[in-house]
């Protein structure tokens, strides 16, 4: 409970109604709790989700990547909620509807036309975030005095931070579940290695006939699979992998490679496409296009581990339009028994009496005994992450009813009468000072490069987490990813940026630029490490996520510092929001192209580019020109 009181001033009179004073402790965490959750969900949620749905990266990383816009071009219209209503309306107006269009995704994800339809909404979201900071960070200055800024500038970045491990953590563990408890019973495959079985594959020509049951239910030919420890020449692999991937495109299942894409585009009607976008890509994915196994040439004579065939099949027929996604993966036994091929398989109406194919492989260099099982688990993708947002919505409707209460009404928030013609006038202005600073270019080029690496790299973390191992993704759960990268990753990214701002305090921007533009740029080579050696090792995955992370913490210190002293003079508010406009821009425009760049190039050869990257990075700041004293012993909060 917040604490409240009645205070009555010498000059207020009969008539006038008291004023309530609150405790900031009653609003502020709450409102910068519900400012955090928007913004990951349209900058990191809806990447999973579209993900775990089906959609192309290039898709993802394009679209998504234009929720950015809104905090970009915020700057255009933060005048006008300055001067139109109060700061109060607009924050609880906002809330509303970001309510609103949480429920809205969630109402649409079911839909066929899902994609294009909660991009929209997801956009107005974005919007209504946007407009819901500015009237956020002008209310706390308005509602508190300097000596309370002061005090709650730590507390209200904490309750961010703690908006964003449950957005990206708690959030995608519950859809996670989600996805589980909504489908069938998890399927059970045990594979063991034998030194007197028989030592040759067969693939077979017919199947038993599916188990009747009432409910759906996924079975497994066989449920038990013995594999002989006696190596196999490539030839023989290749054929076992070349017969479940026709197979599984054939029938349809195997869209984790053939991901869905928002539009059917008519290749040769578009003379960007013939001309420009189709030579540029083939030209990329011929130069620098990764080689995974399956195209390196066979070498004569190599031995390797032996593999088996098992046939996944569903008992009975979906209804109309609705898709079972199984995820099959490795959960108990001896590591030296992977999964290479069928990790996603979806089945729907057209396919569910059809067998999907999976394939085991054992290590060449095991010779003993083992087994290991692998578990097949099918959930309702939509209908999880509709209740997911479902959860959501109602979450921001009950802040919206709460800060119709909870928040003050400090004096000086109220609407500003000032005719149109000076708010353009004072509008022109602002941007005039900011274009005419001294420098300006150099200061554009390094708010919009500073990030390069890492805007690449943020579109493609989770699905790179999220990905089979078959097309170079780690084939880690909804839920993993959540406490991976959600969790793990946002408590290091934290712990960077306090690190970072008492080293900054310390010996001021001048010193640590440098130090700091490494941090950001070099821990990158954390996902290729990933991405090159793929461990099963969860505490090797989490480890080398939050060294990333923690080095991007850090880092960005010395960016929002650099903002906030090119901002200074004249107008600094306003040049501020400027720049951070720059800062979202420098995040939306290399976004867009990450997952276009990725499915030409691969994984591996992604994160090689990130590294690239760093180059720009790096080159500009020897140009910049910082005073030496700025930043000592006072750092800016978020």
């Amino acid at each position: 409970m917040h604490e409240s009181f009645i205070r009555k001033t010498p000059a207020m009179n009969k008539t006038e109604k008291p004023v309530k004073t609150r405790s900031p402790w009653a609003w502020i965490p709450t409102l910068y709790f519900a400012e955090g959750i928007p913004y990951v969900v349209a900058m990191t949620v809806a990447v999973i989700m579209y993900k775990r749905l089906g959609i192309s990266n290039t898709d993802i990383a394009l679209y998504t990547s234009w929720l950015y816009l809104p905090w970009v071009i915020k700057p255009f219209w933060s005048p006008f909620v300055d001067l139109i209503k109060t700061k109060r309306w607009w924050i609880t107006t906002m809330q509303l509807l970001i309510g609103a269009g949480l429920a809205g995704v969630a109402f649409l994800i079911p839909a066929p036309f899902f994609f294009q339809a909660t991009l929209a909404v997801l956009w107005l979201i974005a919007f209504s975030s946007a407009t819901h900071d500015i009237a956020a960070d002008g209310f706390y200055m308005l509602a508190l005095d300097s000596g309370q800024q002061s005090f709650f500038v730590g507390i209200r970045s904490t309750f961010y931070r703690l908006a964003m491990i449950a957005g990206q953590g708690v959030l995608i563990i519950l859809a996670g579940s989600l996805e589980v408890a909504t489908g069938t019973e998890p399927l059970k495959i045990r594979v063991q290695s034998s030194n007197t079985a028989q030592s040759t594959t067969v693939i077979p020509d017919s199947l038993p006939t599916n188990e009747k049951r009432t409910s759906e239910v996924f079975t497994a030919f066989p449920a038990s699979l013995t594999l002989s420890t006696t190596n196999i020449s490539p030839e023989e692999l290749a054929k076992i992998k070349d017969f479940a991937k026709v197979e599984n495109e054939k029938n349809g299942f195997n869209t984790s490679e053939t991901p869905k894409k928002v539009t059917e585009v008519q290749e040769k009607s578009s003379w960007w496409t013939a001309h420009i976008s189709e030579p540029l890509g083939n030209y990329i994915k011929t130069r620098f296009g990764e080689k995974r196994d399956t195209d390196i040439p066979l070498i004569v004579g190599q031995k390797t581990g032996n593999a088996g065939l098992i046939a996944v099949r569903l008992n009975r027929k979906p209804e109309p339009g609705k898709e079972m996604v199984l995820n099959t993966r490795f959960s108990s036994g001896d590591k030296s028994i992977s999964l290479v091929s069928g990790e996603r398989l979806v089945f729907n109406e057209n396919n569910w009496d059809k067998p999907a194919w999976l394939v085991v492989q054992l290590d060449k260099k095991l010779t003993t005994e083992v087994n290991g099982t692998f578990t097949a688990a099918s959930g309702n993708l939509p209908l999880a992450w509709s209740i997911t947002f479902y959860i959501l919505a109602g979450f921001f409707l009950l802040i919206f009813i709460y800060h119709r209460f909870a928040l003050p009404h400090p004096a000086s928030d109220a609407p500003k009468n000032h005719r149109a013609s000076e708010i353009m006038r004072e509008f022109g202005l602002t941007f005039k000072s900011f274009f005419s600073k001294e420098g300006i270019g150099l200061a554009i080029t390094f708010m919009l490069l500073y990030r390069l690496g890492e805007a690449m790299l943020v579109k493609m973390a989770s699905p790179f987490l999220l990905d089979t191992r078959e097309v170079g993704g780690l084939g880690l759960t909804t839920g993993q990813v959540g406490l991976v990268y959600g969790t793990v990753g946002v408590i290091s990214l934290t712990l960077g940026g306090i690190v970072g701002g008492i080293a900054a305090s310390r010996k001021g921007l001048k010193y640590w630029i440098w130090p700091m533009a490494l941090c950001i740029t070099l821990p990158h080579l954390a996902y290729l490490y990933l991405s090159w050696f793929m461990p099963q090792n969860m505490f090797l995955v989490n480890m080398a996520v939050a060294i990333e992370q923690f080095g991007y913490g850090f880092g960005f210190t010395a960016y929002m510092l650099y903002l906030i002293y090119f901002s200074n003079g004249e107008h600094k508010t306003a040049h501020y929001a400027i720049c951070t406009g720059f800062m979202a821009l420098g995040m939306m425009l290399p976004g867009m192209i990450a997952g276009w760049i990725q499915e030409l190039i691969g994984y591996n050869h992604f994160f090689i580019f990130v590294m690239i990257c760093a180059i720009p990075t790096l080159a500009v700041i020897p140009f910049l020109k910082i005073d030496r004293s700025f930043g000592k012993k006072e750092i800016a909060a978020k």
